[in-house]
């Protein structure tokens, strides 16, 4: 964990006070280890898992990003403490279907229920679907510098890990049957086996029955339906079976010593099956959080199949990794909606975060998201500008403003060496690539009206007045003032502030005005002014 100027002790004791879920999660962990987890037991485990029958998502992100910061957490409550990051990968289940976002789909129609690592790769990369997959989570978990290990599922039955607890599956085959039957439908409940033996002949994961000859040996029976029916007496040790996913979960958490792991609220029910399953095989289930899922725009549920999600490409085109970071951090038990409209605002939330974080008292830095998540070692320096201001600049400029124009003219306003900042040109893409996409198409500047046009005349008077350098703070008393002015006839400061957005800048919400004027310019903003008095 990178580390912080504070002292560890002081550290230490705000952490076992602090609000923040993260602190609440790890507290979590302390109490299942009061003493700390003995020696022999190994390091406390964090355990994540996806599934690589497609290609890492947002979901595959926060559970990482999350769990990280629950580790960082327990990390500082227990400081020294020996702690390990699983991202397991479920590699060895069979292939359901076809994904729609790969090619050579025809030759993977011919693998549907082979496992994931013994099909081709589809790109013609990797030696198995599975290892172009994994390949690609392990690339992304390295972009964002996570710390884990990765385990793949066929290595771990495959090397005879596992062995020993599928043993323990088979001594105990009855009773998990007891725990599975209730939860399935009747036509499911009378081919289920928590055990899936791989067909020696077909090689497809199967589905069916299967009859416990000798637990001690991993001795299996069963009818295989891939090879005509043919009756199969069989190891499930080695690699030549796995467990249905669920059983699977329970024997990894038992299996592997698994202190913590979060989930959707989804899986609440797998949870609990899971936690049976584990204590049936002579473990305790994991501490974890069921943290809610995203919604779209429209306040209905993400789904894959529908499209309506957003991707971390997406986001990554249009905000920084710190304010996708921020907005995964939010309120993990709440509903979100998540669409590309909540990116402008994570991406300056995150920066008066970090800007706050310096000058806080301990307990406070605990709880700000910054803290979370950069691991205590926040940046000091941010961009000179936010970005709703430069998506307003960015917006007055046109569509056809490259970045070296927008750099160039930042650079005459704040300054050349603020402008050649790293996080201002990146936000300067951000900001291009969002107004193109989202802003331009939706942008109408509508004429004054009414009072709006002596308001309008007003405010050129007084900028008129001032010198080209004048500050913000006095451009925006400046406007405060003719909003306050009831000859002009607003209802409220509100009405005026909305009408400078719709008439100026041609959106319904916008920045502080003197911000926005002094970053723009006096002569410009002026233009702007008489380009609308214009209309009027």
């Amino acid at each position: 964990m990178a580390p912080i100027m504070d002292n560890l002790n002081d550290l230490a004791a705000a952490a076992h006070t602090s609000k923040a879920w993260p602190f609440e999660e790890a507290r979590k962990i302390v109490k299942r280890w009061p003493d700390g987890k003995p020696a022999e037991f190994g390091p406390v485990v964090f355990e994540t898992g996806y599934g690589p029958s497609g290609l890492p998502h947002i979901g595959t992100f926060q559970e990482v990003l999350r769990t990280t910061m629950v580790r960082r957490a327990y990390q500082l409550l227990v400081p020294g403490a020996a702690t390990q990051l699983i991202a397991f990968s479920d590699d060895m289940d069979g292939l359901r279907k076809v994904p729609d976002n790969v090619p050579n789909r025809a030759m993977l129609e011919q693998y549907i229920g082979h496992p994931l690592t013994r099909i081709p790769d589809p790109f013609e990369k990797y030696d198995s679907f599975a290892a172009h997959n994994n390949a690609m989570l392990c690339q992304f978990l390295d972009s964002y510098g996570f710390d884990y290990q990765f385990m793949s599922s066929t290595e771990r039955y495959a090397s005879g890990a596992f062995d020993d607890a599928l043993r323990s599956v088979l001594r105990n085959y009855d009773k998990i049957m007891g725990v599975m039957l209730p939860t399935l439908r009747a036509e499911r409940a009378a081919s289920y086996s928590p055990v899936l033996p791989i067909s020696p002949k077909s090689g497809i994961v199967l589905q069916v029955p299967v009859r416990v000859v000798d637990a001690e040996a991993g001795i299996i029976a069963f009818a295989d339906d891939s090879d005509g029916g043919r009756a199969v007496e069989m190891s499930v040790l080695g690699g030549a079976a796995k467990l249905q996913w669920k059983p699977d979960w329970g024997m990894r958490w038992a299996a592997m010593g698994v202190d913590y792991e979060m989930c959707g609220k989804d899986l609440t029910d797998s949870v609990a099956l899971g936690g049976k399953i584990a204590r049936i095989l002579g473990a305790r289930p994991p501490e974890g959080m069921i943290y809610e899922l995203f919604l779209d725009e429209k306040g209905e549920k993400i789904s894959k199949s529908k499209g309506n999600g957003l991707s971390i490409e997406q986001w990554l085109t249009y905000g920084t990794k710190e304010s996708l970071a921020l907005f995964l951090y939010r309120e993990p038990k709440s509903a979100k909606s998540l669409h590309i409209g909540v990116i402008a605002r994570a991406v300056d939330e995150y920066e008066q975060f970090r800007a706050a974080y310096a000058d806080q008292p301990l307990d406070k830095k605990l709880g700000n998201p910054a803290h979370h998540i950069h691991g205590g070692d926040v940046p000091r320096v941010g961009p000179p500008v936010s970005f709703g201001l430069l998506l307003n600049l960015v917006g007055v400029l046109g569509a056809k403003a490259d970045a070296a124009q927008v750099a160039a003219y930042l650079g005459k306003h704040v300054g050349a060496q603020a402008a050649a900042s790293p996080e201002l040109a990146a936000l300067i893409d951000h900001a291009l690539a969002y107004n193109r996409d989202y802003i331009a198409p939706t942008l109408h500047r509508r004429a004054p009206a009414g009072g709006e046009v002596a308001a309008l005349r007003a405010l050129d008077a007084a900028l008129a007045a001032l010198p080209d350098d004048a500050v913000a703070e006095d451009i925006q008393n400046i406007v405060y003032a003719i909003g306050k002015d009831e000859a002009y006839g607003f209802a409220g400061l509100r009405d005026w502030f909305r009408a400078l957005y719709e008439i100026l800048l041609g959106s319904e919400q916008g920045p502080r005005m003197g911000s926005f004027i002094a970053l723009y310019g006096i002569a410009n903003s002026r233009a702007l002014i008489a380009e609308a008095l214009a209309q009027a």
